[in-house]
């Protein structure tokens, strides 16, 4: 069976990278680099303390997979396992296929002073709106 989320994953980056492609034609973006206290725009002599962030939200399509794992019973809130709970025998879990609807992509949770980022400077170059992180092709 192949990897569902290899799916998935190869189907967000070419549906955002044809949504990247048309919102940004005809509009001037550049690199720039996050810092402990702003975004420095690579041909911006300035640093720019306070910036936007692009706010991504998609619908998520899951196609049908299984993954195989155990299971443990009772537990908390938290999933630790209560009162002498014992893992059951390798079983077998499988989902249908699903859409979840109104997903946030909050990946601007992650960045963090030294990334490298994707900006389109706006209100005459004081502001800049981080579009995405932007990473080698090695990764």
């Amino acid at each position: 069976m192949s990897d569902p989320f290899k799916s998935l994953v190869s189907t967000l980056e070419s549906r955002f990278s044809g949504i990247a492609a048309k919102s940004l034609s005809g509009v001037p973006s550049e690199l720039g680099t996050i810092t402990g206290s702003g975004v420095k725009l690579d041909s911006f002599k300035y640093e720019i303390p306070d910036y936007y962030v692009a706010e991504w939200l998609a619908e998520l399509e899951l196609p049908a997979f299984s993954l195989v794992g155990t299971m443990i019973s009772p537990v908390d809130e938290a999933g630790n396992p209560i009162g002498g709970g014992a893992p059951s025998q390798r079983s077998r879990f499988d989902f249908d296929e699903t859409k979840i609807g109104e997903v946030r992509l909050n990946w601007s949770a992650g960045i963090k002073p030294g990334d490298r980022v994707l900006a389109v400077p706006v209100n005459g170059g004081k502001d800049a709106v981080i579009v995405c992180k932007v990473v080698s092709s090695g990764g």
